[in-house]
C-alpha cells in the first residue's frame, strides 16, 4: 500500500473528509510524513514558503480534502493593559526572531522560561498555557485569511 500524498493548498475552505493536526513548526514544512488525526500516514508534498493555517483546506492525491488543525502547544502568554508595554515586548520578541501571535492585550510565544524572565522584567505578566498556537505570517510572506482571527487565551 502507498502512502497517501497531500499536494495541493486549497484557495477556499470546504467541506473536510479528514483531519491533519500539527503544531506550528510542522505546518511551516512543506516536506513532511505524518499522520492524519485517523491514523492514516500520509506524506506532505506542498509548494515551499506557505505556513499552513488552522482552518486551511489540502487536497490529497485521491482527492479527499483534508483540512489543518492547530495542534495544543506548550505556549506563553503575556499580558499588559499598556499598549506600550506590549509594543516593547513585541519589539525584544521580534528582535530574537521569536515568532509571535498578537492579541488584545496579550502576546504568545513559545514557551521558554529566559524569555519569560525577559518579558516578566519588562513589566508584563506570563502565563504559561496549553493552546494553539498561531504566530502572524510576517510582512514579507503576505497576508492570509486566518491573520486577523484572534484566538482567545
Amino acid at each position: 500500500m502507498t502512502m497517501l500524498e497531500i499536494t495541493e493548498i486549497l484557495d477556499t475552505p470546504q467541506p473536510a473528509d479528514a483531519r491533519l493536526t500539527l503544531p506550528f513548526g510542522d505546518r511551516q514544512r512543506s516536506r513532511l510524513r505524518t499522520q492524519l488525526d485517523s491514523g492514516e500516514e500520509v506524506g506532505l508534498m506542498l509548494p515551499r514558503g506557505r505556513v499552513l493555517r488552522d482552518g486551511d483546506c489540502l487536497r490529497a492525491s485521491d482527492g479527499r480534502i483534508i483540512a489543518v488543525c492547530a495542534a495544543v502547544e506548550t505556549v506563553s502568554t503575556a499580558y499588559a493593559d499598556d499598549a506600550q508595554l506590549l509594543a516593547r515586548a513585541a519589539y525584544h520578541l521580534g528582535n530574537r526572531h521569536m515568532p509571535l501571535q498578537v492579541g488584545a492585550g496579550w502576546l504568545r510565544y513559545r514557551h521558554d522560561h529566559v524569555l519569560d524572565e525577559m518579558v516578566k522584567g519588562l513589566g508584563l505578566s506570563v502565563q504559561m498555557e496549553q493552546v494553539p498556537f498561531e504566530p502572524e505570517s510576517g510582512a514579507y510572506h503576505g497576508g492570509h485569511h486566518h491573520l486577523l482571527q484572534l484566538r482567545g487565551h
